[in-house]
């Protein structure tokens, strides 16, 4: 025990105390190790708190958004609408117009209170209004739910990756956007099996099997905002399901990321002046805009379009379920790959590509159904991909929360816009060929495209003139964590 107390310096180099050297080093290894399994260890937790809750709530909000279309083949149109295409549209119309009004305010209310509580208390509302369609007897009452379902999703859709943001780094944001999102794609699935098995109660006591569906979809989100207010993380400094240490790596990890540098509590207007004179806020909501508008189109009238196909009623809530099932395992993918290459733009431009050749597909095969079937898959695959992506892309560019909370609010309320107009472009007349809808939809898509590829190049441009400014200037550019305020400060680099 005495030798190995020696002074190394005083006795010549052996096997031995080459030995004691390599031991020296292996502790600050393993610490090194032991850092990244502690970090790892902590995502895997975040993963099993937040995603099961939040992508779940999202799969019940898109079934009680969209089941308008499976519950119009349901007799919902005739019993309470007098078969008017019109009423029907309204109907759709309603939901967008106040999802459009409260997107920005909705964020604003989940950066003042805990994003979980604002989560919470926006799922009870539309989750209460979806179940009370069942209860309807007339068009004003169906007119009213979609309203309150419309304010409810407002404070939802856009703060779950403002409430992502606040959790993870810039590379892992997509793939759980993608997880949230695909579970829209996925209750575009799982409605269609449920309006199908719907379709076939007789004799229920509650009536008609539309009000059947709007009950079984909707009290499940009831069930889930109670679970919400309970068991969804508030923030990572002070959550009380993270222990002090993983709280302190959660926090260090966010602030060595250069999304999270301004990560305060408090609402900052200087965050909210940069999202609404920033060019890229509208860039990107025009972008949107095309991408909604096939998403709502899809929502609203792929059943009718499958039925023009040359099935039945029954059989178009069943052939609905592929395109969807398809559409969430490539968004995983190409989110996945997307977060890898620290690239979106052009996998934004990519994908409304993909749906722009299923648009030219059902535009111009007009005898063989099966390509136009085919199709379906293409269109439904490139536009919900695009939605995580775009999202990802806004949340990776804004280091300030406020501005990211008011950023993508304006990226929703611009771009559900659309949404509207996708309720009046398939009236009943183009049946079955559907030119003005799959027009516009081909036209708004290419535009989103071309859009994207752009801010693509200009991103790029932005962040080369910086480095090369910080050269000149002698910058310091890999620690901005004292610096960054906004997306303006030099330090900050874009992910194009």
């Amino acid at each position: 025990m005495t030798t190995e107390k020696k002074d190394s310096s005083s006795t010549p180099a052996s096997p031995h105390t080459s030995h004691i050297s390599v031991e020296v080093v292996d502790p600050t290894i393993k610490q090194g190790d032991s850092q990244k399994i502690l970090e790892r260890k902590l995502k895997r937790k975040l993963d099993i708190l937040i995603l099961p809750l939040t992508t779940f709530l999202y799969l019940c909000a898109h079934l009680d958004r969209g089941n308008m279309g499976n519950v119009k083949l349901q007799g919902l149109k005739s019993d309470i609408m007098d078969d008017s295409d019109t009423k029907y549209s309204i109907a759709l119309t309603c939901f967008y117009i106040a999802y459009i009004t409260f997107n920005v305010p909705g964020n604003i209310m989940a950066k003042i209170l805990q994003p979980s509580i604002a989560i919470g208390i926006a799922a009870l509302i539309w989750g209460v209004a979806s179940s009370l369609q069942a209860a309807v007897f007339n068009f004003a009452g169906i007119v009213v739910c979609r309203i309150f379902i419309g304010i409810g999703e407002a404070c939802f859709g856009p703060v779950v990756p403002l409430y992502y943001s606040i959790w993870y780094k810039r590379d892992e944001i997509a793939l759980r956007n993608a997880l949230f999102i695909g579970c829209g794609a996925l209750a575009g699935a799982f409605g269609g099996l449920i309006a199908y098995g719907v379709s076939f109660a007789k004799g229920s006591s509650i009536g008609a099997s539309w009000r059947i569906l709007f009950l079984v979809e909707g009290l499940p989100t009831i069930a889930l905002s109670v679970l919400i207010f309970f068991f969804l993380p508030s923030r990572p400094e002070t959550s009380k399901y993270l222990t002090e240490e993983e709280r302190e790596i959660a926090v260090a990890r966010l602030a060595a990321d250069q999304h999270n540098q301004s990560h305060k509590k408090k609402f900052q207007w200087s965050g909210f002046r940069r999202a609404v004179t920033d060019y890229r806020s509208y860039t990107y909501g025009v972008i949107y805009l095309g991408v909604n508008l096939t998403l709502s189109s899809i929502s609203g009238f792929l059943p009718t379009i499958i039925v023009s196909l040359g099935h039945t009623d029954a059989e178009a809530q069943l052939y609905s379920v592929p395109p969807y099932a398809c559409a969430a395992v490539y968004m995983i993918i190409i989110c996945r790959l997307s977060d890898r290459l620290r690239c979106h733009g052009l996998f934004v431009a990519g994908t409304m590509l993909l749906s722009c050749v299923g648009w030219i597909i059902l535009l111009t095969v007009t005898t063989n159904q099966h390509a136009r079937y085919f199709a379906t898959f293409i269109v439904v695959m490139g536009a919900f991909t695009a939605v995580p992506l775009m999202l990802s892309w806004i949340s990776k560019n804004t280091p300030n929360e406020s501005q990211r909370a008011v950023q993508l609010g304006i990226l929703n309320a611009i771009g559900q816009c659309f949404s509207i107009l996708a309720a009046f472009i398939f009236p009943t007349s183009d049946r079955p060929y559907w030119k003005l809808g799959f027009g516009l939809n081909l036209a708004f898509n290419g535009l989103s495209a071309i859009l994207a590829a752009i801010l693509y190049c200009l991103l790029r441009y932005e962040n080369a003139r910086r480095d090369r400014l910080a050269e000149s200037n002698n910058a310091e550019t890999t620690d901005p964590s004292t610096t960054v305020t906004t997306d303006l400060a030099p330090t900050f680099r874009y992910i194009p």
